[in-house]
């Protein structure tokens, strides 16, 4: 598998050589040369009749497809993490909530967020990669409140890799930042920025383009590398779970062989979504992908009307802040699959210097030939986790804005196969706004000028497990007990105080 760039290509490169360093030409991103083909021999050959192979026999099938020049004992220590790290022995359950509609659970691994998905096997792979070459890499990681924990996690005490995350100072959830502000590891240094996570994101793309700054790496015998999901390591493992997730109704008989399905993905940086489309692509019977945003809502306005407009916008905050995003990244590669890379410069370029494109009528028809969109607003999302409680499934706010979109696409005849609605975060790390939601008592994150809270996220927690009968991980329990150590910095601090970090 060769991959090449989106805005121009120097040279074709390997999965391990994008992996290491994913920053492609011209402040491009790298996408495969060519998608491998799936047909429905392959279907038939991984589908489990017995129900009893587990995860990691699909995502081995993937790679294969994907010819990773990764040898196979690499590749089995990194898909042990699914089964060593995860609390589900399925990894990803495929819940049946009614006749049509199953979620995709994403959320068993250790940060209780569909990022440990990509993040648990890509981190074995490119410490190990880095290791064996005798190498030390920086890994820089930009969150809204997801990627930062599990590239945290991922790396921890690794050698020959050191992390920088940088996160929203008042962005994320509590216990997103708990996650990230209470690790100990030594080879890792938090930053909370006082911006929004497109600044976090636009300073680690600025860095991964900056001479200078790999200049001062290099003096200090540092590789650069990111950990999110500009980095194709990212992308590859997320497109094996939803293979697993059609499978999986295949083999419970809620569906027939080559049936096709319609995938439902809360989505901020594209990286999920475009994880179903490249499944798509390569042969699953996905008829539509849904985007689910919420009222930070670019991507259900590409979708439907064909443009991308950031002039005037400016970030909400929700309820739902890992999608609290305008700048998402992965479109860019969709646009360069769909419309090749001239249109793709075009469009991208026009997007950095003037905020805003617009395709032709007949690119927008083309992007609608697999996506649809909706999204939702707080309330909404309150009243479909209140709805679905009440019917014995708890869903964090992400998850409600993919069932919001099932409810009202059902309703709309726009959708009609079965569908698999993605859930990409756990309860726990948004148990103050299910509090809201069950309740209807407000606990607004600031009251006036004051950051106080009517509810902590431990008494939320509290509150939930005794009154729905459920437990809270140990992983997230114990966060509150940890020492916090929290930098919080201004955007222009960023570079100084990562190179303060690598010289320590």
């Amino acid at each position: 598998m060769k991959f090449i760039g989106t805005r121009g290509t120097d040279k074709e490169k390997t999965f391990s050589e994008v992996i290491l360093d994913p920053a492609a030409p011209n402040g491009g991103l790298y996408v495969p040369k060519k998608l491998p083909k799936i047909n429905e021999k392959w279907l038939l050959k991984y589908y489990d009749v017995q129900g009893d192979k587990p995860y990691t026999h699909i995502a081995r099938g993937i790679l294969k497809q994907f010819k990773v020049d990764i040898d196979n004992k690499l590749i089995e220590k990194a898909l042990f993490t699914y089964l060593r790290n995860f609390d589900d022995e399925e990894v990803v359950p495929v819940v049946r909530i009614n006749e049509e509609l199953f979620i995709g659970e994403l959320w068993h691994g250790p940060t209780r967020a569909f990022k440990d998905m990509a993040l648990q096997p890509f981190g074995v792979i490119l410490s190990n990669l880095a290791k064996k070459r005798e190498e030390n890499y920086l890994i820089l990681a930009a969150t809204s409140g997801d990627t930062g924990p599990a590239t945290l996690k991922t790396f921890e005490n690794r050698e020959n890799i050191k992390v920088v995350c940088l996160y929203p100072y008042k962005g994320t959830s509590e216990v997103q930042k708990l996650q990230m502000v209470t690790t100990d590891a030594e080879n890792e240094k938090v930053l909370g920025i006082r911006g929004n996570f497109d600044d976090a994101q636009t300073a680690l793309k600025n860095l991964l383009k900056d001479k200078e700054f790999r200049k001062t790496l290099k003096a200090n015998d540092i590789k650069l590398s990111a950990a999110n999901s500009v980095n194709f390591g990212r992308i590859i493992f997320q497109t094996v779970y939803h293979f697993w997730a059609y499978l999986k109704l295949v083999e419970r008989m809620e569906i027939e062989m080559n049936d096709k399905i319609d995938v439902i993905i809360p989505s901020g940086n594209f990286g999920n979504a475009l994880g179903a489309y490249y499944a798509k692509k390569m042969g699953l019977p996905i008829e539509k992908i849904v985007i689910a945003s919420n009222k930070n809502n670019v991507l259900y306005e590409f979708v439907t009307y064909g443009k991308y407009d950031l002039r005037d916008k400016n970030l909400i905050k929700t309820i739902s802040p890992a999608m609290d995003i305008l700048k998402s990244s992965n479109v860019e590669r969709l646009l360069f699959d769909k419309f090749g890379e001239k249109r793709c410069i075009e469009l991208m370029e026009n997007l950095e210097k003037e905020g805003y494109f617009e395709l032709t009528l007949k690119e927008h028809e083309k992007i609608k030939e697999d996506f649809i969109a909706d999204f939702a607003t707080d309330g909404e999302c309150e009243e479909i986790i209140n709805k679905y409680t009440k019917n014995n499934y708890l869903m964090d706010p992400h998850t409600a804005t993919a069932v919001k979109a099932y409810e009202y696409l059902k309703n709309k005849s726009l959708i009609n196969n079965k569908v698999v609605a993605y859930s990409t975060a756990e309860w726990t790390k948004f148990a103050p706004s299910i509090y809201k939601a069950l309740t209807g008592e407000d606990v607004e994150r600031e009251i006036a000028e004051l950051e106080e809270r009517t509810i902590s996220d431990k008494d939320a927690i509290a509150y939930i497990e005794a009154s729905l009968d459920v437990t809270a991980p140990e992983i997230i329990r114990e966060l509150f007990e940890k020492e916090i150590k929290e930098t919080v910095i201004d955007k222009k601090e960023i570079k100084e105080k990562i190179i303060e970090f690598i010289a320590e």
